[in-house]
């Protein structure tokens, strides 16, 4: 697994310098079945992330344009009459891939996104009653950005709930940005990348990842930290039962791809915000307060007890 993981992490590094903890993350995410929301300024290489982790793995990918006058039938595909058969055919959309990137999905409506819920959850589209199977690999790397509003359709909290994980990829440091543009001074890295992996590998490696150990004291400390959002004075809504499930999943996924056979404590205190702050609502008096969901999920990792266990013990 570490094998696979640095290739493939090494990889996608030739087109997104310095972001090889996102990488990692977003492979964690992938190996464990979840789908990810890249909430990020414009020009940060979301979209180039997406591309070069399908063909680092060698899978397809297909890429949605979120618009408002974007329709539920231009995501999944649509029934369309063969003049020459004179009978209707079915017209895949761009769901049947592998890796679809969605970018700026709260510029579509509300209507479109939640064209994705059942694609994301259940792996299938259900079209004029007849219900398809999506690819057993299907992966949504969705993007938006959080500086616009202006023509935007916020993600209802189901729509948001059905990502495993939120993250921002952010700006490069002055050398990083130096290294970035020598790379691009004859042609795009993305242009020369190759596959380093394939389905073989990506079974075998999600099969590893189901059978890392989670002790029991670390489901314990999952749902903990998961109940103290609940009942937390400064939050309207908690993490869901989903959330505590994607915990687990992901932080299997990060063990894995960093050689381990069980997951950590450290695991979930690096994961936590990044997977349960975009489940939880703020109360009214604590935005007046300018208090942050990331500030709050940190005050609950310092004050609630990690279960001790070192490599050593395990």
């Amino acid at each position: 697994m570490e094998v696979f993981a640095k290739k493939v992490i090494t990889n996608i590094s030739r087109v997104i310098v310095g972001k090889e903890k996102i990488v990692e993350k977003i492979l964690a995410t992938m190996l464990s079945g979840g789908h990810v929301l890249l909430n990020d300024v414009p020009g940060v290489g979301k979209t180039m992330l997406a591309r070069a982790l399908a063909i680092s793995t060698g899978l397809s990918f297909n890429r949605i344009q979120a618009t408002p006058d974007l329709l539920p039938s231009d995501v999944t595909g649509l029934n369309v009459l063969d003049t020459k058969l004179n009978e209707f055919v079915f017209r895949k959309g761009p769901v049947f891939t592998d890796i679809l990137l969605v970018d700026e999905i709260n510029r579509t409506t509300p209507r479109t996104q939640s064209a994705l819920l059942q694609a994301m959850a259940e792996k299938q589209v259900t079209v004029d009653g007849i219900t398809y199977q999506l690819s057993e690999h299907f992966f949504v790397i969705a993007t938006q950005n959080p500086v616009e509003f202006e023509g935007t359709f916020p993600l209802p909290e189901a729509q948001l709930d059905r990502f495993s994980i939120c993250l921002s990829i952010g700006y490069l440091d002055k050398s990083q940005e130096i290294e970035m543009l020598k790379k691009q001074e004859m042609s795009h890295p993305i242009e020369n990348i190759k596959p380093v992996s394939n389905l073989t590998e990506l079974e075998e490696a999600k099969k590893k990842t189901k059978e890392i150990y989670i002790d029991d004291s670390i489901l314990d400390y999952i749902v903990r930290i998961v109940e103290r959002t609940r009942n937390h004075d400064d939050l309207a809504l908690g993490a869901s039962p989903r959330g505590a499930i994607s915990l687990m999943n992901i932080s299997r996924g990060l063990a894995a791809l960093r050689g381990r056979e069980y997951v950590l404590p450290d695991d979930i205190k690096e994961l936590s915000v990044d997977v349960l702050a975009h489940r939880i609502v703020l109360k009214p008096e604590a935005r007046l307060m300018k208090k942050t969901k990331q500030e709050i999920l940190n005050e609950i990792l310092n004050t609630e007890e990690a279960p001790i266990k070192s490599e050593a013990q395990t």
